[in-house]
């Protein structure tokens, strides 16, 4: 049996303030030419369907052209879950008029977890759609008043699901958690109060293959059959040199599988430029792109209106930062034992005290930008 595995579309998700629509209907077109060109039995989106839970109209308008073009080009069954970005209702009602014998869509938790049966030359497959749901929704679901932690809720899952399991039958777990040993990226909400909860992957017993959301990075946690698929998309600029792609899995009549890797293509791709102020900006002359950029400089001082020049030919050059400044940061309270004072010290001592948090790489670029503008003011005065 071949099963499509995807995750984590997060339609309606912005990349530092910018539409990530059209670049996300580039990868549905992706997801939609795989099950055209590969024919499999199962498509499964494992949450994280949308990027919040009340997402914008033009992100449920492309969702719902997507499962259109599906049932009317494929074959395929798919199994659908919510991720802890979606509303579970929300995801719920879209199996109302579903068939029942075609699709399997979890938006909350249940206690009776009945599978999807799927028959293919071997037998019985049984897919089981765990979605996300907190320890507070899982005392109300499950008899169980010691679920404390993401770690209990998935364990209760996997329970419930196991029960109805038909004898013999390969089993496939759907699920949207943070198992041990994965790697996680910036761009990833956590899942529990306390911090990170991880599920080691024996919780998953029994189960043949695990198609996993949460995590961006396509990634296997140690046991080749519990695996990510990640992402579609590079949400943030530490994903940028991770390949994106889908998983398709082949299950095996004894229950083995066997994994090919496919490639998105981003209509831009996530990358960091690093380099001295009048290097980036000769290659950027050169080369003008519309990829999404993090420039890190390596000038040892200021440079004036760095951003602006640059964003003439890097128009979605969205993040900059100073490598030396980082490298060799002023020590708190240096800016007033005399001297030169330098204001972004100044100004992140202020933020310091204040918030009782430390300038944001965003909210420095604004400042540095707002700093580099008053020198030129001042030069030209």
């Amino acid at each position: 049996m071949k099963i499509l595995h995807t995750s984590d579309w997060h339609l309606g998700r912005q990349f530092h303030g910018q539409s990530l629509e059209a670049d996300h209907e580039a990868v549905l077109a992706q997801v939609m030419g795989a099950v055209e060109a590969h024919d499999p039995d199962v498509l499964i989106v494992a949450g994280d369907i949308f990027d919040r839970a009340s997402p914008p109209a033009d992100a449920v308008r492309q969702f719902n052209t997507f499962v259109e073009r599906f049932a009317a080009q494929s074959r395929a069954a798919i199994v659908l879950i919510a991720g802890n970005h979606d509303s579970g209702d929300r995801i719920a009602s879209l199996a109302a008029l579903a068939d029942r014998n075609r699709v399997l869509i979890r938006g909350p938790l249940v206690g009776d977890e009945r599978p999807l049966i799927i028959h293919d030359a071997h037998g019985p497959v049984a897919f089981s759609a765990l979605p996300f749901g907190n320890e507070f929704a899982a005392r109300e679901c499950y008899p169980d008043a010691g679920i404390a932690k993401a770690s209990d809720v998935i364990g209760a899952q996997v329970a419930a699901a196991r029960a109805h399991v038909p004898k013999g039958a390969r089993w496939v777990l759907v699920a949207h958690a943070f198992v041990t040993n994965a790697v996680g990226s910036e761009s990833e909400r956590p899942l529990s109060m306390g911090g990170i909860d991880t599920v080691h992957p024996g919780t998953f017993a029994g189960a043949h293959y695990v198609a996993l959301g949460h995590l961006h990075r396509p990634q296997f946690t140690g046991q080749p059959h519990v695996r990510y698929s990640g992402s579609p998309l590079a949400f943030s600029f530490d994903e940028g040199s991770a390949q994106k792609s889908m998983c398709l899995v082949d299950l095996k009549a004894d229950g083995s599988v066997a994994h090919e890797l496919l490639p998105f293509t981003p209509l831009r791709r996530v990358r960091s430029i690093e380099g001295l102020f009048a290097d980036v900006l000769t290659v950027a002359e050169a080369n003008p792109s519309d990829d999404f950029l993090e420039i890190v400089l390596t000038d040892p001082g200021a440079v004036v209106d760095a951003m602006g020049r640059l964003r003439r030919h890097y128009p979605n050059a969205l993040q900059l930062r100073f490598s030396a400044q980082q490298a060799h940061p002023v020590p708190a309270g240096a800016a007033h034992a005399g001297g030169a004072v330098d204001p972004m010290t100044v100004i992140g001592e202020f933020f310091t005290q204040f918030r009782a948090a430390p300038l944001q790489d965003a909210e420095r670029e604004i400042i540095a930008d707002a700093l580099n503008r008053t020198n030129t003011e001042e030069l030209a005065a």
